[in-house]
């Protein structure tokens, strides 16, 4: 029997710093809107894939509440991905006022276990005292089971 309060793992994860920066910029210029991406890997972040690239998608919902990866978009990332023998490794999309934590609804939408779930956070108040930077934190959502997984500088 599995223990909801077991971290599945992986307990944190290596995110390259141009993938950082793609996934902030394009939060920074679809604001006020929600932005989202796929992280492209060469395995599941749950079985310890690395991340490999950033590959930045419309948000549907064209909405500063919600997102949605237009499903154009998400097939031509799945059949690129699939032929080039890679994986769906994490999917990112920001919060342009609330802190970079699942939101029930990103908890309800959320449907790749294996993967990692990224959250950039807009607010002012969420970001880095020091460089100023928005928030970046990564998540683990299977079900109602959801742990934070550490992203190492």
């Amino acid at each position: 029997m599995s223990d909801a309060n077991v971290h599945p793992g992986p307990a944190s994860v290596a995110v390259p710093g141009a993938i950082r920066e793609a996934a902030v910029a394009q939060a920074r210029a679809e604001y006020p809107n929600e932005a989202c991406g796929i992280i492209v890997g060469d395995e599941v972040a749950a079985a310890g894939g690395q991340a490999l690239h950033y590959i930045a998608t419309r948000n549907e919902a064209a909405s500063p509440f919600r997102y949605r990866v237009h499903p154009d978009d998400l097939l031509r990332v799945t059949i690129e991905i699939d032929d080039a023998d890679q994986v769906v490794w994490g999917i990112v999309h920001s919060h342009v006022r609330s802190p970079a934590v699942p939101s029930p609804t990103d908890i309800g939408a959320a449907t790749y276990p294996d993967a990692l779930y990224l959250l950039v956070s807009l607010a002012d108040d969420e970001a880095d005292p020091v460089t100023g930077e928005p928030s970046l934190r990564a998540w683990r959502i299977d079900g109602a089971s959801i742990h934070e997984v550490a992203i190492e500088r």
